[in-house]
């Protein structure tokens, strides 16, 4: 069965692929072998894997809002565009989770011009810049201009003493942060000019995928109890983590969620993050 990617690229339909990602949303086999019938009757020659996605994720709302959300992950990365902005700042929560200081959208002086720097982090004596690339669309991929081009930058801040952490900084390492995935010359580029990567699925162990899993760092944009304006208004109120409402209700009600609202989006947040605050 011929399927067709955001790309417009057509490939065969992976019925394998689609389990696995059920199976990482934490749904039970009942659940979805049910789904993977159900997709099976329903899919057809030329269909788009938008439209298989759709479908899955309805059927797995029907069954639980966490495993709906946790299987919306990578889309809801997305809706922390368009510019990124808030990307960033979800970058520097996952750094904070793994015990670095951070410090994001700061303008250092290099040996010949000024950059703007997405995120800089510190842990013990090692301090170190982390540029974002964000893209909005899943197809897009970062190729080997994006390595070469952020060590540029690197090589012209590093040898000089910043005012960041303290008065006299230096940057010692560099980050590339993709929601997407790195072409295969970019990353040998980066290894090879000793950049550090993290995309969705790069490095295999350690990639934004598991780091998200494991941290439990879910964007407040996986919540499917949540409209797309009410996401947003909390971004601007700084709230960047699901897990970041589960003890403060006064943050719902100030974007106007009623008390029955508040009560299952926290349910809804507290399951994603595996601690149940409200008894059902």
């Amino acid at each position: 069965m011929k399927i067709v990617k955001h790309s417009g690229s057509v490939v065969e339909f992976n019925r394998d692929k689609l389990k696995s990602s059920l199976l990482k949303s934490g749904a039970s086999k009942s659940v979805i072998d049910e789904i993977l019938q159900t997709v099976d009757n329903q899919i057809y020659e030329g269909i788009t894997t938008k439209k298989i996605y759709k479908l899955a994720f309805s059927l797995l709302k029907k069954s639980s809002n966490a495993t709906a959300a946790r299987y919306n992950l990578r889309a809801a990365i997305q809706m922390l565009g368009p510019a990124g902005f808030f990307f960033e700042k979800f970058i520097s929560r996952l750094f904070l989770s793994e015990g670095y200081a951070t410090k994001t959208n700061l303008f250092l002086q290099g040996k010949c011009v000024s950059h703007e720097i997405d995120v800089v982090i510190k842990k013990y004596d090692f301090i170190e810049m982390v540029e974002c690339k964000f893209h909005p669309r899943s197809e897009t991929n970062s190729d080997v201009k994006i390595p070469m081009y952020i060590l540029s930058r690197f090589n012209d801040l590093k040898d000089r003493n910043h005012s960041i952490f303290s008065k006299s900084d230096k940057i010692t390492g560099c980050w590339i942060v993709t929601n997407n995935r790195f072409t295969s010359d970019a990353m040998d580029f980066a290894n090879c000019s000793g950049l550090k990567l993290l995309s969705w699925d790069y490095p295999p162990k350690f990639s934004l995928r598991k780091k998200i899993d494991e941290g439990q760092l879910y964007p407040i944009t996986c919540l499917t109890t949540l409209t797309t304006a009410e996401k947003d208004k909390l971004m601007v109120l700084d709230v960047i983590l699901a897990r970041e409402i589960i003890d403060n209700a006064e943050i719902l009600e100030k974007i106007g969620l009623s008390p029955i609202r508040i009560k299952n989006v926290i349910i809804e947040a507290s399951e994603l993050c595996k601690y149940l605050k409200y008894e059902n």
